[in-house]
């Protein structure tokens, strides 16, 4: 069965997006952006909330940029061949490999995780996200913490009313000192 991962870049203080919206911090260095990418070849189908897919269509294009690096082309025609599934009520079309969820988060991972093939189900933005949390549906938190600390904005993790047990699988730090940690749920 497939599982559902969150990854997000976030910052020490627990934020993927600060106070005034920006998330400029973020920007990988070129050691980042290989994990990022490796982390995308696991990827069958990616589920995004509305601003999160429409701050993504920038890599709908721009493999069709020839001045940037190859890993940058790469990535772009990764995440362009990727299916998503975007969850909007303010939405009426999509682009691409992109698709408008026909049901409740519920119902698309659950279709999703039936249906056959391998690959991991990521789960992009925070409200989705902790949606998805709160229905206990997220196998797997992946952070990139990066070294700043922005004071305020949009958590990574959701208010729980309930605890949730969390394995380590994984931590690299960069030499940019951007630490990745991944966690499994433990059920």
């Amino acid at each position: 069965m497939r599982s559902v991962t969150y990854s997000m870049g976030v910052s020490l203080d627990g934020y993927i997006v600060g106070p005034d919206g920006g998330f400029d911090w973020t920007v990988p260095d070129e050691e980042v952006f290989r994990l990022v990418t490796d982390e995308l070849r696991e990827v069958a189908v990616h589920l995004l909330g509305r601003r999160l897919y429409e701050t993504m269509r920038y890599w709908e294009t721009v493999d069709e940029d020839p001045s940037l690096e190859f890993s940058t082309h790469e990535w772009a025609a990764m995440w362009k061949a990727l299916p998503k599934v975007v969850f909007s009520t303010t939405l009426s079309a999509v682009q691409g490999k992109a698709r408008l969820a026909s049901g409740d988060l519920a119902e698309e991972i659950e279709r999703l995780r039936a249906a056959p093939g391998q690959g991991a189900i990521a789960i992009g933005g925070a409200t989705l996200a902790a949606e998805a949390a709160g229905l206990g549906l997220i196998d797997e938190y992946r952070m990139r913490i990066y070294p700043v600390l922005v004071g305020g904005g949009t958590p990574f993790l959701p208010r729980r009313e309930h605890r949730v047990d969390l394995e380590l699988v994984e931590t690299r730090t960069s030499h940019s000192g951007v630490v990745r940690l991944r966690y499994r749920v433990v059920r």
